[in-house]
């Protein structure tokens, strides 16, 4: 009975020898084996290893391309061809051991007959020691039996390397699936924060606008209460004059009875005047107060088309809502459209603003210089006709002219004054309502300019992380391959 450590040689399904050595852990445990050879038997007896279950299989990366690449499907003509290739070269190994194994046994003889061996000639024993080995081993792997355990063996072996690797790419797929839904998740409470974000940002806009809108209809309110302050207490410097007038009137009258008719005459041309003053005056604070009602009455319809602007763009944003996944590849263009459009319907309020104002100040202008007109050609009149009594009359009766002409003069250079203050006054005022719009405009057009940068600094910090996930990604599927 002899004893070989021998190493299986087998063969795959397409005929090409398979080294059970080359299958090995990551610890290089090989399967080894032991085969008992008798007269009439031929057994080999299997090492096992640390893990005889088999369950662990772990393939270096070339032998793993190796399986990969025979596992192709040939055609029955090249495993054929396969096939005849690797008997050929059996049969020429077995032909070249067999001679070789005479020549040994011829050397042999004649070293029986001599007696005497040297190194060369045990080296060789050696050698044809080993190859008879090699020999009976490549003539058991021709027998069917060993032939079909090597294919089982085989057959296992890939078996259980493909179910871990499939077993493997569904744990990954499962990982994936899962990472992608987290990732998901993660983008969805981005674009939820987002949403919020610029749903606080408009309702923001919004109250902003409803608090400017009442500011300008308190400053409104306020100029209105103090023009009819002012209108009552010109209406009562009015009567304290009509009064002295009268006083002074009633006085001249008990010191001038025989001048009585000349001086009625006057009085009566004073009052007309004072009386076309009056309603000069009355026409003109008609006037503004009727442009009061028609700037009220335009806020009000300008509150009105923001009402009906915001009815829409809550409209609007319902849809954008519904059609998000369309809308943010056009958002880039509907924000520059949008700035664009806001700039130009402010820029249009401005300049309707302006040319209302312009035009009122004209009109009040106009009137102004009408009314200074007729109150200069009254006064020439009546200077005329006052100097004409003047030459006939003397004395107190000058002096007395002198006097009432004084008080008008007075009278009349006090409302210029208070009609000067009053002119400043709208100007200013005008100013700072001009200045605050053109302030909230630009406050409005900042902000708008901040929503849309934050909106395309979150748009872009998706963009990248979306970049980096696909990265990541990429890396793993590369790494598993």
């Amino acid at each position: 009975m002899f004893l070989y450590n021998t190493v299986q040689i087998s063969s795959d399904k397409c005929g090409n020898p398979v080294s059970k050595a080359k299958v090995k852990s990551q610890k290089n445990q090989a399967e080894e084996s032991v085969q008992i050879i008798t007269k009439d038997l031929i057994r080999n007896l299997r090492i096992p290893g640390t893990d005889p279950s088999g369950e662990s299989i772990i393939l270096p990366s070339a032998e793993f391309e190796r399986i990969t690449s025979a596992a192709q499907v040939l055609t029955k003509e090249e495993k054929e061809a396969l096939k005849e290739a690797y008997q050929k070269k059996k049969e020429e190994e077995i032909k070249t051991a067999d001679e070789r194994k005479h020549q040994l046994y011829v050397a042999d003889l004649s070293r029986q007959e001599n007696h005497a061996l040297t190194e060369l000639e045990l080296e060789a024993r050696d050698r044809v020691q080993h190859l008879v080995e090699r020999a009976s081993a490549l003539r058991m792997e021709q027998e069917e039996e060993v032939k079909k355990l090597n294919k089982l063996i085989l057959g296992a072996q890939c078996q259980a390397t493909r179910d871990a690797q499939i077993q493997e790419k569904k744990q990954i797929q499962m990982e994936m699936l899962e990472e992608e839904k987290r990732l998901d998740a993660m983008m969805e409470v981005e674009r939820r924060k987002a949403l919020e974000t610029v749903e606080q940002i408009a309702e923001l806009h919004k109250q902003q606008r409803i608090s400017g809108m009442q500011q300008i209809y308190d400053q409104i309110q306020q100029r209105l209460e103090e023009k009819h302050l002012q209108d009552e207490l010109k209406a009562q410097e009015r009567e304290h004059l009509l009064e002295s007038q009268e006083r002074m009137n009633l006085e001249d009258l008990k010191a001038l009875e025989k001048k009585k008719e000349e001086l009625q005459h006057l009085q009566e041309e004073i009052m007309r005047i004072n009386a076309e003053t009056v309603r000069a005056k009355e026409q003109r604070r008609e006037e503004e107060k009727l442009a009061d009602m028609r700037d009220m009455e335009y806020i009000q319809k300008k509150l009105e088309r923001e009402a009906e602007y915001e009815a829409e763009q809550r409209r609007i944003k319902k849809e954008k809502e519904l059609e998000i996944a369309r809308l943010r590849a056009r958002q880039e263009r509907a924000k520059d459209y949008k700035a664009e459009q806001d700039e130009l319907r402010a820029r249009r309020n401005q300049e309707i603003a302006d040319r209302q104002w312009r035009r009122k100040e004209k009109e009040l202008a106009a009137k102004r210089a009408q009314e200074q007109a007729m109150l200069k050609a009254y006064r020439l009149e009546q200077v005329h006709h006052k100097e004409k009594l003047l030459s006939i009359e003397a004395g107190r009766e000058k002096a007395t002219f002198e006097s009432v002409l004084k008080v008008q003069q007075e009278a009349i250079i006090k409302q210029k004054e208070e009609e000067e203050k009053q002119r400043q006054k709208a100007l200013h005022y005008s100013d700072a309502i001009r200045q605050q719009m053109k302030e909230r405009e630009l406050s409005a057009i900042a902000k708008r300019r901040e929503t849309f940068e934050e909106a395309d600094r979150l748009i872009e910090e998706a963009r990248q992380r979306r970049v980096r996930l696909e990265e990541i990604k990429e890396k793993k599927l590369k790494e598993l391959k």
